[in-house]
């Protein structure tokens, strides 16, 4: 191997900071699959990038959030209340304690219709989901195959950075009598993702100027 060869491989980057990369620009969550496309690797070589971000990134300002086969780069809930004073976000309102039975019943039993979160709760729950679809915090995933084809209702990423999960998996497990209990953080987490966005160049605002 010849000394340019060398000084070439040296900068090259590993997976992991590519996949960070690209999760880095990304403006929604980024499919796995995507992934792998765009860096041209085997799934399963993604997956062991993002299980040693994870590891890596213990005493970082960013973490990986992830819902199912998609994943998105997201700042640390404990930073929250900074990033909201630096940006000059007013502080989002409480969930009612309708909102968070609802929102629940719902993380815990997603996807679910309707029905099957009145079933539980005892009242009419449209108003209540009605509100947390226009928050972001759930969204429709879906119809039930039976009669009417009632719509399925799941979490969002919003909903994961709001309680500052990681993923599904992070949510407290249930007794199989329990019902479904969320506790909202003492300082409600911003209801969506914040991304950094990477600054223009001098060349890229000299060329846009023109």
């Amino acid at each position: 191997m010849t000394l340019d060869e060398q000084s070439l491989k040296e900068k090259q980057l590993s997976l992991p900071a590519l996949v960070e990369s690209l999760l880095f620009v990304a403006d929604e969550p980024v499919e796995i699959e995507r992934l792998a496309e765009a860096l041209q690797v085997r799934e399963d070589a993604i997956e062991a990038a993002l299980q040693e971000m994870s590891a890596d990134g213990a005493q970082r300002g960013v973490r990986l959030q992830r819902k199912g086969d998609r994943v998105q780069l997201v700042t640390r809930p404990e930073a929250a209340a900074h990033i909201e004073r630096f940006m000059g976000l007013e502080k989002s309102g409480r969930l009612s304690q309708a909102a968070l039975e609802t929102l629940s019943i719902i993380a815990y039993r997603q996807p679910c219709t309707r029905a099957q979160i009145e079933a539980v709760r005892g009242v009419n729950s449209d108003s209540v989901i009605a509100n947390l679809l226009n928050k972001g915090l759930v969204e429709e995933v879906g119809r039930m195959d039976t009669v009417g084809h009632p719509f399925l209702y799941g979490s969002t990423f919003s909903f994961l950075q709001h309680f500052g999960l990681k993923s599904l998996d992070d949510l407290p497990p249930l007794e199989p009598t329990q019902t479904p209990t969320l506790v909202e953080p003492e300082t409600p987490l911003p209801e969506a993702p914040t991304l950094v966005e990477p600054r223009p160049t001098p060349d890229e605002v000299k060329r846009e100027s023109n």
